[in-house]
């Protein structure tokens, strides 16, 4: 006898292409995100997000519930974990962020960072709608904001990251 649940057949495979103009591509406050699966896609589990971050670009110190784990698919990014010394990671290495803690990431190199963000469970795709800007592609830039679109965004951010879980620690960079 199988401790395994039944097979769901309402479920079948979730493809994700990141070039399809379908997917929900997003400008995040100057990097630019693609939901590759949504938690709707997986029950719930997990969320797949494709993130270009710009030379400079990252989101300021955060903390959430659920655990995240990036893996840098070009470029590079210093990921800091609560006050310990930044940790650079290269194309190919791969980062888990434990649940609870404080920590952010940043693009201190010359070229666009390109990381696989999964977040266990799902929700996060839903909190990047809440203020995100839409765009056409995965490749597509950011829009350019003004201070004052910039700052709206971060304010909405902050009011919503409540709901998601998710608390944000300190102003903008």
């Amino acid at each position: 006898m199988s401790d395994l649940h039944d097979d769901d057949l309402r479920r079948g495979l979730a493809v994700a292409r990141p070039d399809d103009p379908d997917l929900t591509h997003l400008a995040v406050v100057g990097d630019t995100y693609t939901v590759l699966l949504t938690g709707e896609q997986t029950a719930g589990r997990f969320a797949l997000i494709d993130m270009l971050i710009p030379p400079g670009g990252g989101p300021p110190p955060h903390r959430h519930a659920f655990e995240e784990c990036f893996h840098v698919l070009a470029g590079s990014v210093e990921v800091t974990l609560r006050d310990d010394p930044p940790v650079r990671l290269q194309a190919g290495e791969t980062v888990n962020i434990p649940g609870h803690a404080p920590h952010s990431f940043r693009n201190v190199g010359d070229d666009t960072a390109r990381l696989l963000c999964t977040a266990v469970p799902a929700g996060l795709e839903r909190f990047f709608a809440e203020f995100g800007d839409p765009v056409e592609s995965r490749t597509a830039p950011a829009p350019p904001l003004s201070d004052e679109e910039r700052q709206a965004r971060l304010k909405r951010a902050v009011e919503r990251a409540p709901h998601y879980g998710m608390e944000l620690l300190g102003g903008p960079r």
